[in-house]
């Protein structure tokens, strides 16, 4: 296995690029994005660390091209984003608010299309790409138990921090998304404290759903965990994952039952709950939400209302809790299709992995493949009952595909190249 690996991070670029000024600007921009800070140590949210580190990174990433250090060619769905990031551009003039989509485009997207670019083009070995899947892992299963620490109980569990972890229902499918590739470490974790430690975040992170209330991130951690069982128990034949899993079933519809709220909440996930109930409300308001996005999009098909328009245009001043309809609404279908394009190609990506020597002989490497594909089934999930389509998540994830395939393909190549010399 070390020679796999070894091999994976010399093919075409040294090793030497870990440490490499734009690598390190990215991971350290991964590590502040994820764990937050600045809603801890007074006074640094005043810093603009997060786009310091971006714009290094980037001036970093350009200088390479130009100096011919980097020949990394630009994945299809790296185009594809380019593409929908010009779209959007395109669509600002026909908002029904100027100001406010041009403020979501050049504030919000323009950084998720920056991130996915750096993420995809600097990463050059399975070394980089595995530390920044784990820090990722780790800041999401430290900010889960950090939350469940502070919760007194009684009502719906809210992140210890802002961003991503502030509302109930992005907490809990940051959760679900995050969950197949803490267990990934576990399973690549020699050390007993290692395990350890990826147990109680594995744990921790099952009961942070369930005291989140989130109907949606539920239906998000219940996917990603029985892709999880296929990839890693059936597929890769560990049995007593199936054992555990049972277990830990069991517990968790003991304490589901043994939280009436949260019942009546998932009750109303098929019968829309007792009316007059809180639940019932929500349900419907939703379906309204659902309903108005999708006329928005019909009406408005090629530009849609704008960017981050659609609680202005409704006046009811909410999102729809819909990525695909809310971006068919606000970017019109081209939008909505570029988007479930990139998704396709991650997905495609990670299924041409499978095809490679590096998956079929490398366990960290099906490991890491098997996660990224629970995580992002989740996230499919997950993004139908939320609005994520302006967060850095997605394209994080759709980053790591990219580079997963391409280092593989490089090893295949050199494989491929080897056996020609020893054929002369």
């Amino acid at each position: 296995m070390a020679t796999l690996v070894a091999r994976l991070d010399t093919n075409g670029v040294s090793v030497r690029s870990r440490s490499t000024l734009a690598y390190r600007s990215l991971l350290l921009f991964s590590v502040l994005y994820f764990s937050r800070p600045e809603d801890f140590i007074p006074g640094l949210a005043v810093i603009p660390l997060e786009k310091i580190l971006g714009g290094v990174a980037l001036l970093a990433l350009l200088g390479g091209f130009a100096a011919g250090n980097l020949r990394t060619k630009f994945p299809l769905e790296l185009k594809l984003l380019l593409l929908l990031f010009v779209h959007l551009c395109l669509t600002i003039p026909f908002a029904y608010w100027r100001g406010g989509s041009f403020a979501v485009v050049t504030e919000r997207f323009s950084k998720d299309v920056i991130v996915g670019l750096l993420a995809t083009l600097i990463v050059q070995s399975f070394i980089q790409l595995r530390q920044l899947v784990f820090v990722q892992a780790v800041a999401v299963g430290a900010m889960t138990m950090l939350s469940v620490a502070l919760h007194q109980g009684g009502t719906r569990m809210r992140g210890a921090s802002s961003g991503i972890y502030g509302n109930p229902n992005d907490l809990a499918i940051t959760i679900a998304i995050n969950w197949p590739l803490c267990l990934a470490f576990l399973l690549a974790a020699r050390s007993r404290l290692a395990k350890l430690f990826w147990c109680a975040v594995l744990l921790t992170m099952l009961y942070g759903v369930v005291a989140t209330y989130s109907r949606s991130g539920l239906l998000a951690l219940i996917l990603s965990v029985m892709v999880c069982l296929w990839e890693f128990g059936v597929k890769g034949k560990r049995r007593y994952l199936l054992g555990l899993a049972g277990l830990l079933g069991v517990v968790g519809l003991g304490v589901t039952l043994a939280t009436p709220g949260y019942m009546a909440r998932l009750e109303s996930i098929l019968q829309g709950g007792t009316a007059g109930s809180a639940d019932r409300g929500s349900w419907e308001a939703r379906r309204e939400l659902l309903e108005s996005s999708v006329q928005l999009a019909t009406h408005n098909p090629i530009f849609g209302v704008g960017p981050g328009n659609f609680p202005a245009v409704t006046g009811l001043w909410r999102v729809v809790h819909n990525t695909f309809t809310e971006l068919g609404a606000e970017g019109g279908l081209p939008a909505l299709g570029l988007f479930v394009a990139i998704l396709a190609l991650a997905f495609r990506n990670l299924r041409r992995v499978r095809e490679t020597e590096a998956y079929r002989d490398g366990p960290e490497v099906s490991l890491l493949t098997g996660a990224l594909w629970a995580s992002l089934a989740a996230y499919v999930v997950g993004a139908a009952f939320s609005s994520t389509e302006y967060q850095l998540f997605p394209y994080f994830m759709v980053a790591y595909t990219s580079v997963l395939y391409r280092i593989t393909q490089r090893q295949e190549a050199l494989s491929a190249s080897v056996i020609e010399m020893a054929k002369l």
